[in-house]
Formats: structure tokens, sequence, C-alpha cells
């Protein structure tokens, strides 16, 4: 990594991203990098930085950072900047299709930090990067989510006219996505095989299921549209 002279000692911060990378929660990884702090800046925002000063733009972020991770083979899915005192938390998830293994993360992580070292949108506060995949409470609301969780149990509210042919606009459906297309999915709901379009679903949410058998890593999943862009 490095940066100009803007950045200072950024480029030297300490690269957590492959000691400290760990298995969260299931289908999840992590990796975190160090404090990222400017050369000289850390003393002026201690003299002069309000507690209660303005986060870092997340779109601004999500725009500089989105050719990086796209050039990796992943997809953004999210970047959420929090804040405490002088301090701040930010964390990109990121996913690809067959998940997203830790030397990937880390590798990421890394590219991320020398993208940000030569920018100037987190400011002069100090942060901590967090890089990781999805958890499985990540809701199902873009149709490579959907095809992502193909084999799993899901819930989702039902929207529009599918909510009222059950006669209930409050009424969801439960099944496991059997496939997926560009334009919907298809879910067995106890043995019968029910196609909806994503117009029709609000945000999935995958069920955790104890002691179901997870398919096989090497199996690929059926899909309809192989190949096609979401």
């Amino acid at each position: 990594m490095h940066g100009g002279s803007r950045h200072g000692s950024r480029g030297q911060a300490r690269p957590g991203a492959r000691g400290s990378g760990t298995r969260g929660t299931p289908g999840r990884t992590t990796a975190q990098r160090g404090d990222r702090t400017g050369g000289g800046k850390a003393d002026r925002s201690a003299a002069g930085a309000s507690a209660g000063a303005a986060l870092p733009n997340a779109d601004r972020i999500s725009r500089l950072l989105e050719p990086v991770v796209h050039a990796l083979g992943l997809d953004l899915e999210s970047v959420r900047v929090t804040g405490a005192g002088r301090r701040r938390l930010l964390r990109v998830i990121v996913d690809a299709d067959g998940g997203v293994s830790l030397d990937a993360i880390a590798l990421a992580s890394r590219e991320m930090s020398a993208r940000l070292d030569r920018a100037t949108e987190m400011g002069d506060l100090p942060y901590t990067l967090e890089v990781s995949s999805p958890g499985v409470d990540r809701p199902l609301t873009q149709p490579r989510h959907w095809r992502r969780a193909i084999g799993r149990l899901v819930i989702a509210p039902l929207t529009g006219e599918a909510a009222a042919h059950n006669g209930n606009e409050a009424a969801s459906v439960q099944g496991r996505i059997a496939g997926s297309s560009s334009s919907g999915v298809t879910l067995d709901c106890d043995g019968e095989l029910r196609e909806y379009s994503y117009a029709e679903l609000g945000p999935g949410r995958v069920q955790v299921e104890f002691g179901h058998l997870e398919p096989d890593e090497d199996e690929e999943p059926f899909d309809e549209d192989q190949g096609e862009e979401d």
C-alpha cells in the first residue's frame, strides 16, 4: 500500500487482514485491517475535531470501492460507517457465487485499503476497515441473493396480487428455494413447487435449520439463467 503526503503513515498501518481474519456466523468470513491514521493528522484531529463530526458518506465510499471489488470478481453488498467519538469503523460486505474464502476477503481488504489511502472519502480521523461476507441473516433482496441461497429454507412476505390471492395482505410464504431466474424463484412448499416473481416477494429470510445437511460444495445449484447478469 502507499499513500501521498496527505495520508502520511496510512500506508504503514498494521496489516491485520492476514493474521486477524476470523470465522464468524455460518456462511460468513471476516477480516480486519488495523487503524488507519494520517501522518500528523491524528494530532490535529485530537486537538481540533469535534466528537460529533459528520460521518463519511457511505454512498461515496461505495462508488469508490465498487470498481476494486468487481475487479476481484466479487459483489459489493453494503458499506456502513459508524463512529464513536473520534474513531470510525468502516464495515464492507462482499459476496460471490459459491461464497467468499478468507483469502479472498484478505485480498479485498488490502486492495480496498490501498484505494482508500489514495482518496479523501474517509476524512482525517482514524478508522478501522472491516471486510466480511454476508451472514445467514442477510435479507434476500436481489436476484443474486436468491440464486446463492438455492437449497435453503426461506420465508418471505407476499406483496401485491400474491398477498391478495391469499386473502391476507400480511401473508407470507415459506419454502425451500428449488430454482431461480432473472425474473423470479421456484419454492418447494411442502412438496408443492410454486413460482413467484421477485415483484411478488418482499425481502426473504433464510431460516436456520439445525441438523439440516448442506448440499455438497462442489455441486452446481440449479440456475435457469446461468451466465446472465443480475
